[in-house]
């Protein structure tokens, strides 16, 4: 039986020798399939997940790949499709491609997520930028036996949203005369939506936006020493009060989040080679 160490190591293998010549990166990029083409981004080649052994793939991930970009004059490793806890994927197996990063030489990663918000500031179609999470998860990706040589058993989390790379991304932002919603993002498992009452305790808590992805990889990353941030698609309003006002079909909700996620998308695909540049 291979131990989680080596099915790392195997994987991380894999990824390195599809490389392009000269390609070394030390930053990465984790984003939703989908996400609206961003320009100033030169795919110099990929390698499908289903081609890497030990990626462990659902039917919501099977498509996705790795893609080896030129971004800012950097070289820029993408995975291209995240993995869903809701899919069925296992923490320690979204854990198990955060320790590839680690193990390729990353040491600042960049994961953009799609949520809804609870704060009623925020609207759909816009940018949040994380600075903090609250994990309602119910579950760990360090649960279990600690590998010491991925990081350490009781990793600090008073910085786990990086200050010095929020910083500059919010100066990005700032620059380019777009909305800066910082928030903090509540991770549950999903999928279903929320009910009235549960998006007003999730707001109770202070959270800002809700999601069901990025805090096992932050965590994760964190535990590897790798530095994160974190941006979301505002897509879909979980207001209380609000959400049982709304008369929409589900049909109709779609087609406003799918509107929001374009909308989104599209201002982030402008602003990526800035930050990129920043970080």
């Amino acid at each position: 039986m291979i131990d989680f160490l080596s099915k790392i190591k195997g994987s991380a293998s894999v990824i390195r020798s599809s490389y392009p010549a000269g390609f070394s990166p030390t930053i990465a990029l984790l984003r939703e399939l989908g996400l609206h083409s961003a320009g100033g981004v030169k795919v110099a080649g990929e390698l499908k997940y289903s081609d890497i052994p030990h990626f462990e793939i659902t039917r919501g991930s099977k498509t996705g790949c790795v893609q080896f970009c030129r971004i800012a004059k950097k070289d820029v490793l993408v995975y291209n499709g995240r993995f869903h806890f809701y899919d069925g994927i296992s923490m320690r197996s979204i854990a198990h491609k955060i320790y590839v990063l680690k193990m390729l030489g990353i040491k600042r990663l960049i994961s953009i997520d799609e949520t809804g918000h609870l704060n009623p500031r925020f609207n759909c179609g816009e940018l949040a930028l994380i600075y903090d999470h609250i994990n309602l998860t119910g579950d760990n990706p360090l649960i279990g036996k600690n590998e010491d040589s991925l990081g350490v058993r009781f990793p600090d989390m008073s910085n786990a949203y990086d200050r010095k790379m929020f910083t500059s991304i919010r100066a990005v932002l700032t620059d380019a005369k777009v909305r800066v919603n910082e928030a903090v993002y509540l991770g549950i498992t999903g999928p279903n939506s929320e009910t009235d009452a549960e998006a007003r305790f999730y707001r109770d808590t202070g959270s800002d936006v809700l999601g069901y992805s990025m805090v096992p990889e932050n965590i994760t990353a964190v535990h590897a020493g790798i530095k994160f941030a974190g941006i979301v698609l505002i897509t879909r309003e979980l207001v209380a009060d609000r959400m049982m006002e709304d008369t929409r079909s589900d049909k109709e909700l779609e087609a406003q989040r799918a509107a929001a996620y374009r909308k989104a998308s599209q201002l982030l695909s402008g602003l990526l080679e800035g930050i990129i540049k920043a970080v």
